[in-house]
């Protein structure tokens, strides 16, 4: 294959992983306009996220299985058209449900365009061009949660909120018009089994657990835990989990492969991607805060995505520095900075929400904090501790945590913020959520000691590259 016909590739894969990384990161600036418009509750408009992201979870899986047998061009296309489709069907609902359905088929669509789009690059790139490519359509999920505050913002000054969305369906139409001509129909020559006991069980499982969650009534906690709205879906919750740890151990190639638990570090990684998750959710909801805390300030609707500016230009920064700083100080001490970091930011936020210079460094704090946990130290714990087979594998059960947080971090801040709302005080409800994460950012600080120190992290690469026969000598 030539490599203008690779470009041309990469360029399709990039604008649809582009379009699907969007709505995550877009979703938060129309949360408000939606709230108004369907008079729901933070706990049911919490969902917006939640539903995204959990059919986002059973779909990635899914269309890489799906891709491997029927052909990667045409699952690919199905998935951005799936995403089209529920682009279409919540710009034009009537009803909050009927957005949820919308939001569940677009998550659907978008939870397979990654992976498919990185088997057509393993497939089409030829080694030494692949980690060029793959890191490329990687950058794509940064670029989206910089950009995406800042289209969102743009066009709800311009529009309304239903624009967000509407404006999916001319780009997916030119992706799939393009993959038409340009991707390989190419299926895999081995094929691989798919786990379907356990990525159902882990669907219910987490389906179940972030709804009890989201019905916990943080003023009446206790009582609300025994009630028949919150204690049924724990005990689902319970029951799931020792049925996945026991499908696990059964199946051929397992989602959540045991051999991937037996080693403290490699744990460690998965709660503090869980914490990343949960981080990363709670910042959809900061325009929600704004426009009820900065209202003296002339924050509106259609305004409030820009205060998201400060989290964005700070990870912006932080994610590269904290790159660098692996090399010289380890992943334990730049990880422990960073959970360090955002929780002050997290308390911050919700204890002066209404001060907006406060408001604005609370945000560049925690985006400077995060990029210690969404950006490389995660990875570099990966990298250091799975060996060459177990990689990818490993890499795909960080992403399922950090889904798992970003599913749960929504749930727990929706009842947060509706257990805490008040006529008086309409900010309170999302200031107690924000103070809620600065807690949980605090056991990520103590959870954080307990990774290896820089001396043990090089004792453990020359480990590995022992095994695989490549000595190397730590300093």
């Amino acid at each position: 294959m030539e490599t203008k016909q690779r470009n041309q590739i990469l360029g399709v894969l990039f604008v649809g992983v582009l379009m699907g990384a969007l709505d995550i990161a877009i979703v938060g600036p129309a949360l408000p306009a939606i709230r108004s418009q369907f008079q729901v509750s933070e706990r049911l408009l919490a969902w917006i996220f939640s539903i995204y992201v959990l059919f986002n979870l059973i779909s990635t899986p899914l269309m890489a299985r799906l891709s491997d047998q029927f052909g990667r061009k045409w699952i690919y296309i199905l998935d951005v058209s799936l995403f089209g489709i529920g682009s279409l069907i919540v710009a034009l609902s009537t009803s909050f449900e009927m957005v949820l359905f919308g939001r569940a088929v677009q998550g659907f669509g978008a939870g397979g365009i990654f992976p498919v789009a990185s088997a057509v690059i393993g497939d089409t790139f030829p080694p030494e061009n692949r980690g060029r490519a793959l890191g490329l359509i990687g950058a794509v999920f940064g670029l989206a949660f910089i950009i995406g505050p800042i289209i969102g913002g743009v066009i709800l000054v311009i529009t309304t909120w239903h624009w967000l969305f509407l404006i999916n369906l001319p780009i997916a139409l030119v992706v799939i018009l393009l993959s038409l001509r340009v991707l390989p129909a190419h299926r895999a020559e081995v094929r691989r089994s798919f786990d379907t006991w356990g990525m159902l069980v882990l669907a219910g499982l987490l389906a179940c657990l972030a709804w009890g969650l989201n019905q916990i009534d943080t003023a009446h906690f206790f009582s609300s835990l025994v009630s028949m709205q919150v204690l049924p879906f724990l005990v689902a919750f319970i029951v799931l989990l020792l049925v996945l740890v026991w499908v696990e151990q059964r199946v051929k190639d397992p989602l959540l492969p045991p051999y991937l638990f037996n080693r403290r570090q490699l744990t460690l990684a998965y709660v503090l991607s869980t914490g990343a998750g949960i981080g990363e959710s709670s910042l959809v909801f900061m325009p929600l805060l704004a426009v009820a805390a900065l209202s003296a300030f002339g924050v509106t609707q259609k305004s409030a995505s820009f205060l998201l500016m400060p989290v964005v230009l700070a990870m912006s920064v932080g994610s590269p520095l904290a790159g660098r700083m692996l090399d010289k100080f380890g992943s334990r001490l730049v990880i422990l900075f960073g959970t360090a970091i955002m929780s002050l930011g997290m308390f911050l936020l919700g204890t002066f929400a209404s001060s907006m210079a406060l408001f604005i460094v609370s945000g560049a704090l925690i985006g400077m904090g995060m990029s210690a946990l969404l950006g490389a130290p995660l990875r570099y714990i990966m990298l250091n501790e799975a060996n060459a087979t177990e990689r990818t594998v490993a890499q795909g059960v960080v992403a399922i945590f950090t889904s798992t947080g970003q599913l749960l971090g929504s749930a727990l801040v929706g009842a947060v913020a509706a257990s805490g709302a008040s006529l008086s005080n309409p900010a309170a409800g999302y200031s107690l959520a924000f103070e809620m994460i600065g807690i949980l950012s605090i056991v990520l600080i103590l959870i954080s000691f307990l990774l290896k120190t820089q001396l043990q992290e090089r004792q453990t690469v020359q480990q590995n590259l022992k095994k695989s026969g490549v000595p190397m000598s730590v300093k």
